[in-house]
């Protein structure tokens, strides 16, 4: 665990390697998560922008080499390379738009297409084109992984997985997921 919500945070991080999740949990104990990280990606900059306190839980999900940047320290390199704040901007520009997209997906899409979207978002990040129209997502994610960022149940998660296996939409290779159709889960995505 690397922090939680409504922890006060006195930096930020910077990915060097490895992979974190960033979640909300519900007072039941349910999970959703927002984002899967990987190396390069900034996480907790937020509290250190606007001085409230952790939006979100963050974990490892593997082994992970991180880079901590103080708020002091932040703050000095700010006044002296202010340009800073236009690569802050961008980078939360983006994740606005992340959110907006997910919270429409959760509204408007069928179960279907919310695993469609959380798959597609997955590949986005992590994938590499094997050829012949097909991604290799280069992580290995759980069906409650899938769950928990699709916002459904994992048996919801399985039983489309299922589907989509038959119909040879997505297959599994060696403990990863591999979209055969990403232009069928873009219409499911409603993309």
């Amino acid at each position: 665990m690397l922090f939680v919500a409504n922890e006060v945070g006195e930096g930020f991080y910077r990915i060097d390697q490895g992979l974190l999740k960033v979640s909300m949990l519900s007072r039941a104990g349910g999970e959703r998560i927002l984002a899967i990280l990987g190396s390069g990606s900034m996480i907790g900059e937020l509290s250190v922008l606007g001085g409230s306190p952790r939006s979100a839980t963050v974990s490892a999900v593997r082994d992970s080499e991180l880079s901590f940047v103080s708020r002091a320290h932040f703050e000095t390199v700010a006044i002296e390379y202010p340009e800073i704040y236009k690569h802050l901007v961008t980078l939360l520009a983006q994740r606005l738009l992340s959110t907006n997209a997910m919270v429409a997906a959760t509204s408007f899409l069928s179960l279907k297409g919310q695993v469609a979207r959380a798959l597609l978002d997955l590949a986005a990040a992590f994938g590499q084109d094997t050829g012949d129209g097909r991604i290799l997502i280069r992580q290995k994610i759980t069906q409650s992984e899938i769950a928990a960022m699709a916002g459904i149940a994992r048996e919801n998660v399985s039983r489309i997985l299922n589907d989509w296996t038959r119909r040879k939409m997505v297959s599994r290779l060696a403990g990863y997921y591999c979209l055969e159709q990403g232009k069928a889960l873009e219409r499911e995505a409603g993309l």
